[in-house]
């Protein structure tokens, strides 16, 4: 028989605050911040670098293996969520209910818009929890702020560029198109390392609790094994 593979209820616990971020940005994402006259974010700029950090967490302390985990994990609850909702804005309403627009207008999602943020985060989790991982090894482990804000510039890249593309290039003119992409980048980059002392000091911590600390060194990263 077997050994049943087990999970630290720490591990557990910060998938758990990975996944619920990314739900809440997933569903924040519809409302625009207008930061300036001239740049507009969506609102899901405020958590959704917090997936990365808690990315970085789970690969520099777990290593790729246990990352590519959650981030199915998060994928497949994100999609969860979404059909959830487009099932809810389906069912037959009540006349005397008035929150049937609203209510979709929150919720609801295109399959384009879907699919923009679908490859977006697969793409820019991936590259960053693989350039983290491999950046790790050849450091010997350290530069630790390196390897952090490293990964983030390659995934946060992957997922700007990806989302915003899919969901908004043929809909507005070019100049718009990369101005978001480029403002949503810079934001999200510098979120990463204003809270570089916030990522050091967890990771320290969690490895002294769980006493781990993995190092990818010959394994495969194929990222649907």
């Amino acid at each position: 028989m077997k050994e049943k593979k087990t999970v630290s209820q720490l591990f557990m616990i910060l998938s758990a605050v990975y996944v619920t971020c990314l739900l809440l940005s997933n569903l924040t994402a519809g409302k625009m911040w207008a930061v300036t006259g001239s740049i507009t974010l969506p609102a899901a700029v405020i958590l959704f670098p917090v997936t990365y950090i808690l990315g970085d967490i789970f690969t520099e302390v777990y290593g790729f293996k246990s990352a590519r985990s959650v981030i199915w994990l998060g994928f497949a609850c994100s999609f969860f969520a979404v059909l959830v909702y487009l099932i809810t804005i389906a069912l037959p309403h009540p006349g005397f209910w008035e929150g049937q627009d609203a209510y979709a207008l929150v919720l609801g999602t295109t399959p384009r818009v879907a699919l923009a943020s679908f490859a977006g985060y697969l793409f820019g989790e991936f590259s960053n929890s693989i350039v983290l991982s491999k950046l790790k090894v050849a450091t010997g482990g350290k530069k630790l702020w390196m390897r952090t804000i490293g990964s983030t510039l390659i995934g946060e890249g992957f997922d700007s560029v990806i989302f915003v593309m899919i969901s908004f290039w043929g809909t507005m003119d070019n100049a718009t198109v990369l101005k978001m992409i480029l403002f949503q980048y810079l934001f999200k980059v510098c979120y990463e390392i204003i809270f570089t002392p916030v990522t050091y000091a967890v990771i320290g911590r969690v490895k002294k609790a769980e006493n781990m600390d993995v190092y990818d060194r010959g394994i495969s990263y194929n990222v649907i094994r």
